[in-house]
């Protein structure tokens, strides 16, 4: 498993390999050794390099802390598979930034139309697929500068529906 992981604002590069009771971690680049073991929700016993540590996770509203012993330490980790992670990293981006079509569908709603101004993770179209409905988010902070479908039309996977700048 491959994680970029935020702490303090410095992002890093973690790859965990099960080996047994253990995890191997490369770290940027540097292997460790590390005997973990959850001790109740949210909180992990770690044994590194023979040092013992209890790291907990501390989510208060939209913000994520890492808590070692008592140092508190902002945290994102984010799976770059996930279109998810990919979608929030882009959040804060400059420029235009796309909505596409997730799967093939119908446009049943537009919540936000040309020229008006959305926040990061606001509704913009919804689409139908599969008689579920999915509502497609703003990438960024912004306006939407241009719709390329209108309600009723059938999209195709992968299509631009609109654009946010």
């Amino acid at each position: 498993m491959i994680y970029e992981v935020s702490v303090a604002g410095k992002t890093h590069k973690l790859e965990l390999q099960r080996h047994g009771s253990s995890w191997r971690c490369t770290l940027d680049g540097s292997e460790i050794t590390v005997d973990a073991v959850p001790t109740r929700e949210n909180v992990l016993s770690l044994i590194i390099g023979g040092k013992s540590y209890e790291v907990k996770e501390e989510v208060v509203g939209a913000e994520s802390n890492v808590v070692v012993g008592n140092q508190r330490f902002p945290a994102t980790v984010r799976d770059p598979r996930s279109l998810r992670s990919r979608r929030s990293s882009a959040a804060g981006a400059e420029g235009v930034k796309k909505i596409n079509a997730p799967m093939p569908g119908k446009v049943v709603r537009v919540l936000a139309p040309a020229g008006s101004e959305v926040d990061a993770g606001q509704g913009v179209i919804v689409i139908e697929a599969m008689k579920m409905q999915n509502e497609l988010k703003s990438p960024k902070k912004g306006v939407v500068k241009k719709l390329t479908v209108a309600e009723g039309a059938a999209v195709d996977a992968g299509q631009t529906l609109a654009e946010v700048e």
